[in-house]
């Protein structure tokens, strides 16, 4: 029973770690667009460009980090594979969710402000619920030297998320 209870703890763990993978886009990002001119439906604002390539290079080298801290080997690269591919599309989900709501934000009241965070926070639920299961999947595929690894590793920037705040 204590090593379902201490599992579950480090499934919880690693799901709210996970989540900070999701995070491509900073919300105070969003706020210094604010200022800026909303771009025209025809073609983005060139700042937004911008933070939408450097959010995938972000999203590319966690990514890349990962696989290198969590030392995946061949046989486990299908399982990669998904993972970081889930990650990939939660993050430019997550990307255009922002955009979106970062041009429309200066003709928003603060009832529009509060339901498209809303709209942002139940996207970040979604990808949470479609990575979790392609997280497991490797998980399970690991070594458990590998999966004290991965709990330590996801433990350690779970400690450096709540130094950050």
């Amino acid at each position: 029973m204590i090593q379902f209870i201490s599992r579950a703890g480090r499934t919880l763990a690693t799901a709210t770690l996970i989540g900070t993978f999701l995070s491509t886009v900073p919300l105070y990002g969003v706020q210094a667009q604010q200022t800026a001119p909303a771009p025209s439906a025809a073609q983005p604002a060139p700042h937004m460009a911008t933070s939408d390539k450097h959010s995938a290079d972000r999203v590319e080298q966690r990514i890349k980090d990962l696989h290198a801290k969590l030392h995946i080997t061949a046989a486990q690269e299908p399982l990669w594979s998904t993972f970081a591919q889930t990650m990939r599309d939660n993050g430019q989900t997550m990307r255009a969710s922002m955009v979106d709501r970062s041009t429309r934000l200066k003709t928003m009241n603060a009832i529009d402000d509060l339901k498209s965070y809303q709209v942002v926070a139940d996207q970040h639920s979604e990808g949470l619920k479609r990575l979790i299961p392609a997280f497991e999947a490797l998980y399970a595929s690991m070594t458990p030297d590998q999966q004290k690894n991965a709990d330590h590793i996801f433990g350690e920037r779970q400690h450096q998320h709540h130094a950050r705040t």
